[in-house]
């Protein structure tokens, strides 16, 4: 009996391969070093941005991990510090998913369905959703709203955001 409840437990973890933390995104720490990302996502591909590396810099600005079939996982922007760590990652497949089941196919009432919204910011192109205590943010692109807010810049707010609006970037800033 005991046996078979501990099969069911470890049959009921997240897929930690891909799950979103507060301090991690799959085997990726907030105190990872750039220097280790080779080890950890070993079998997958890094790419960096070598534009930087021509000028004469030694670090580069954006890092991109792909899976060996060529699907783009995440975006990585360094640190500038000497010791270079994972300031920002940007999530870029959908197996991705944070703890409370929020991910790229998630929407606009599934967020606020799991946290609290603290800040609501207005760009150009979209609107940017800050979660309170949370690291974590959500992109939205203005397309997804009515068609009367789609060109303002002035602040939106959450109760102008239709449930249905489906987020376009999912990131998480260590800064």
């Amino acid at each position: 009996m005991l046996i078979c409840l501990l099969a069911f437990v470890q049959s009921c973890k997240k897929d930690t391969p891909y799950l979103i933390t507060e301090d991690s995104v799959g085997p990726l720490q907030m105190s990872s070093k750039v220097s280790e990302l080779e080890s950890l996502f070993s079998n997958d591909s890094i790419v960096k941005d070598t534009s930087n590396l021509a000028i004469g810099t030694t670090s580069s600005k954006k890092i991109e991990v792909f899976e060996k079939g060529g699907k783009h996982l995440l975006t990585l922007t360094p640190s500038t510090d000497s010791i270079q760590i994972v300031e920002n990652v940007r999530v870029m497949d959908p197996r991705y998913a944070t703890e409370k089941g929020i991910g790229l196919q998630s929407t606009f009432k599934d967020i606020q369905k799991q946290y609290t919204i603290k800040k609501i910011v207005t760009t150009i192109n979209s609107i940017v959703i800050f979660p309170k205590e949370s690291n974590l943010y959500f992109t939205i692109d203005k397309e997804e709203l009515p068609s009367n807010l789609r060109f303002s810049t002035s602040n939106i707010e959450a109760v102008q955001i239709p449930d249905e609006a489906k987020i376009k970037y999912l990131m998480l800033g260590w800064e």
